[in-house]
């Protein structure tokens, strides 16, 4: 397998590999699915990374000497002080996942602005430093949020898809205030494939429950395909999903497979993107980014 002709990583690594943790409980199943309220048994499910998925999400990182980017919401900081200061003071990064994990489809720019903050005090308040990661649970966010998250000290998001290399939400002339993107894929996390609940269903239309062998398969293959282009590979876990018992093990094999390789640059969200902001300024000419988001800005403009 030939290098790729440019390196955009550290030390001339081959590509770069995130792990991210979305810290969600409850709150985000009551975001999806409001008729959870109140249903103690289906609540469990997602209750169930406070309770056990952490710690085993916890070990193995440990285990493999990894620095991952956990997004929290400020209302499940709130309810889980002392699990949020262990993941942090164990090297690991606090993210900003909105107040109560809002679904941002419903909310106005001022409503959006205000679950940032108040996350972001409450974090600050929790880990004794402000995130300057955001990941945004469900929905878009409005035209001008961009603005708002840089005011508010983010410097990087892993909330859009849309690419396979980091990304600057425009207008982005100004490097020491970019904000970059750090874009998903829904083959790279682990809700899709395992997220279940009988009643009130969950995910709609009641898929069956994917082989684990076959998902390690999907994500080894992604990882090759990510190795062998150069690209940014953010892995999206949940610690109710991946953190059960027979599951945890399924990220012990995919982390030994990729550590196995020592041309991919291992780092957190706020690493990669303080690398990347130090060395673009700008997109490639015609990112859709670039070409989008003007035009929804001015869709909406009064």
């Amino acid at each position: 397998m030939k290098p790729p002709a440019r390196s955009h990583w550290p030390e001339g690594k081959r590509m770069a590999f995130v792990v991210t943790v979305d810290f969600f409980d409850a709150a985000g199943i009551l975001a999806q699915e409001p008729r959870m309220a109140g249903r103690e048994k289906s609540l469990s499910v997602w209750q169930y990374g406070a309770r056990r998925g952490v710690d085993r999400l916890l070990g193995v990182l440990e285990e493999f000497k990894l620095g991952a980017s956990w997004f929290v919401p400020g209302s499940v900081a709130l309810e889980h002080r002392a699990t949020v200061r262990r993941i942090h003071e164990a090297g690991h990064e606090i993210g900003n996942a909105s107040f109560g994990c809002e679904n941002f489809d419903a909310l106005s720019l001022a409503q959006q602005r205000d679950s940032l903050l108040s996350a972001q005090a409450v974090l600050a308040e929790v880990i004794g430093e402000a995130p300057v990661g955001f990941r945004s649970p469900f929905g878009n966010w409005a035209p001008g949020f961009t603005q708002q998250l840089r005011a508010a000290g983010i410097r990087w998001s892993s909330s859009w898809r849309g690419d396979d290399l980091p990304y600057l939400h425009p207008p982005s002339g100004d490097a020491a205030q970019a904000l970059v993107e750090i874009p998903l894929h829904y083959e790279l996390e682990d809700e899709p494939y395992f997220a279940f609940n009988l009643y009130p269903p969950v995910p709609v239309g009641q898929p069956r429950i994917a082989s684990y062998r076959e998902v390690l398969g999907n994500w080894q293959q992604d990882f090759a395909g990510f190795r062998r282009f150069g690209l940014c590979l953010p892995l999206r876990l949940h610690p109710e999903i991946i953190g059960t018992a027979g599951r945890i093990d399924l990220l012990r094999e995919f982390l030994a497979g990729v550590l196995a390789h020592d041309d991919v640059w291992v780092a957190t969200g706020r690493d990669v993107a303080a690398w990347w902001s130090s060395r673009h300024t700008g997109n490639e000419a015609g990112h859709p980014v670039d070409v989008f988001s003007p035009l929804h800005e001015a869709s909406v403009a009064p």
